[in-house]
């Protein structure tokens, strides 16, 4: 079997929970280091005898330190339990590959005047995604303050084409 078939299931596994706990970031460090472990030559030689997966995961989780939290030694201890701890390498190839997937998804805060129609969003929302090159995700709201028009928040992208957004800038040329 092909190591990125093996690996595919722990890597789907950790993301799944690292996003559920909002800690990609985290796993993805904590997944890189014990993948270096596992690539260590001494360490390679213990994954190849034939030691029982427990003494295994123990010393494996020895060499870790404190570099992995609760949740990722027992992801090592599965791993060992399962004879897969050579896989780490590829385990963090796929996390890193699901968390770059993630991150091509953004967010779009979208407030307007009026209660937008479906059309008007998916117009916005496909206008975004050229416009970021990303899948976007509208979390709509309004705010009859605006008076008309909309504004539109995209990570640091912020487009003001309300009337009162309009108004205020006219207000700033007319004082300066």
């Amino acid at each position: 079997m092909e190591m990125k078939t093996i690996a595919r299931p722990y890597a789907k596994a950790a993301f799944d929970f690292a996003v559920e706990k909002k800690a990609v970031d985290n796993w993805l460090t904590m997944l890189g280091f014990a993948a270096q472990v596992a690539t260590d030559q001494q360490v390679e030689d213990l994954i190849n005898s034939n030691l029982n997966a427990e003494k295994m995961a123990d010393l494996f989780l020895a060499v870790c330190g404190d570099q992995l939290d609760e949740q990722g030694q027992n992801l090592i201890k599965v791993m060992a339990a399962n004879g897969r701890l050579s896989v780490l390498p590829a385990v963090v190839l796929e996390f890193a590959a699901l968390k770059a997937e993630l991150d091509r998804e953004v967010d779009a805060d979208v407030v307007s005047a009026a209660e937008l129609t479906e059309q008007q969003m998916a117009k916005i929302q496909a206008s975004l995604e050229k416009r970021l090159d990303r899948k976007v995700k509208l979390n709509c709201s309004v705010d009859p303050a605006l008076m008309a028009g909309i504004i539109i928040k995209a990570g640091d992208l912020v487009i003001d084409g309300s009337v009162r957004g309009r108004l205020s800038r006219l207000a700033e040329t007319l004082q300066s």
